[in-house]
């Protein structure tokens, strides 16, 4: 196996599939990138045996076609130290010694064999196929990730569900305390919903943003594939029922809080520096067009509040939340103003972004209140 490549157009590709790599590899070949020559065509393999990641690249040319298992972290640790500049790359098919060759110098690694290298899972003949389109994918992970739960007793939270109805598309993440849903217009032909693990949908995010277009997705009762321009993502699922979402938003909540985020968010932030490390909890007494912020940590003599101006209708209200939850929230939605929505100081909170026009996709943030001393 001998090519010649560009040192750029190389690292691009490994750094982008060694993010799979997992530093608790059950199998030693896991370590490796399984890279494969096929005529100009390189494709470069990674795989953690839940989610494989594979890239391919043009390369410049072509002496001998072949396949490798090579280093993940030499190979990253050596590209990234060249220039821009033609790198010659020639494999010994006897000893797996990788001989990387530029005009000043050379270099050796030594690879392996790429025989026991697992293979990519294939999805069954029943699979569900349909396109999606890269904004919506995009956003509907970036709104709804930071939701998701980190829980070994019930795995379905720790991934997003996706739901797949006729003329809609449903993201929806939930720890339990938050829960955000994000729906987006859409026609779709495939009635169907399945749950997307954390670490796949983090790696979607950073390769979708070089996309464009329309994602091809295709899915079974395990495994579902992402196929982009030049990735193809395929990744176990979480299996189970996704807890009924709908259920736990209130539907009527007659108290209404417009108030401008970023100045509420700074306000929460300076005063949960005095609220309990414990609880982090925060207070807020709404009434008469102004939210009063308050914390206090009885253990250090240490309290705080301030007043921010808002428009509200409804009755006067006292709740408390988890001041970390608060900003998280706040600080995920991206429109100047929110709505707060309120039942009663024992009822979740629902938090809705607010648009100067009407949106192809709506936002919805729930959080849990806490438990307010008198």
């Amino acid at each position: 196996m001998k090519f010649t490549v560009s040192s750029s157009a190389l690292l691009s590709l490994l750094a982008t599939t060694g993010k799979v790599v997992s530093n608790k590899n059950t199998l030693p070949i896991l370590d490796y990138f399984l890279m494969e020559l096929s005529g100009t065509t390189l494709k470069v393999t990674t795989s953690d045996l839940e989610t494989t990641l594979v890239g391919s690249i043009e390369v410049d040319s072509t002496e001998s076609e072949g396949t490798i298992a090579a280093p993940v972290k030499l190979m990253l640790d050596s590209l990234k130290e060249f220039p821009e500049l033609p790198l010659e790359i020639d494999v010994n098919d006897k000893n797996w010694e990788i001989r990387i060759n530029w005009k000043s110098g050379t270099l050796s690694i030594p690879g392996a064999s790429a025989v026991s290298y697992p293979a990519v899972p294939q999805l069954s003949s029943e699979k569900k196929e349909l396109e999606l389109d890269v904004d919506t994918l995009v956003n509907g992970i970036n709104k709804t990730i930071f939701a998701t739960a980190d829980d070994e007793l019930r795995p379905v939270m720790n991934g997003i569900f996706i739901n797949l109805a006729p003329s809609a598309l449903t993201f929806v993440g939930t720890d339990a305390h938050k829960l955000v849903k994000y729906e987006s217009e859409a026609e779709n032909e495939v009635n169907a919903s399945f749950i997307l693990p954390k670490k796949p949908a983090n790696l979607l995010k950073s390769v979708l943003l070089k996309e464009e277009g329309a994602i091809a997705v295709a899915f079974d009762s395990k495994n579902a594939t992402f196929r982009l321009k030049s990735h193809t993502l395929v990744c176990r699922l979480i299996e189970g029922s996704y807890p009924n979402y709908n259920a736990v938003i209130p539907a009527n909540n007659p108290n209404k809080v417009l108030v401008d985020r970023i100045e509420l968010v700074n306000g929460i932030k300076r005063v949960a520096v005095c609220s309990n490390p414990t609880t982090n909890l925060i207070r807020m007494n709404i009434a008469d067009n102004r939210i009063n912020l308050t914390a206090q940590d009885l253990d250090f003599s240490v309290s705080a509040s301030e007043t921010i101006s808002c428009s509200y209708e409804g009755q006067e209200i006292a709740i408390g939340f988890k001041s970390t939850f608060l900003v998280e929230i706040l600080s995920n939605m991206d429109t100047p103003t929110v709505v707060i929505e309120l039942a009663d100081s024992t009822r979740a909170g629902v938090f809705k972004p607010v648009y100067d026009d009407k949106q192809a996709s709506s936002t919805l943030m729930l959080l849990m209140p806490m438990m307010l001393n008198a």
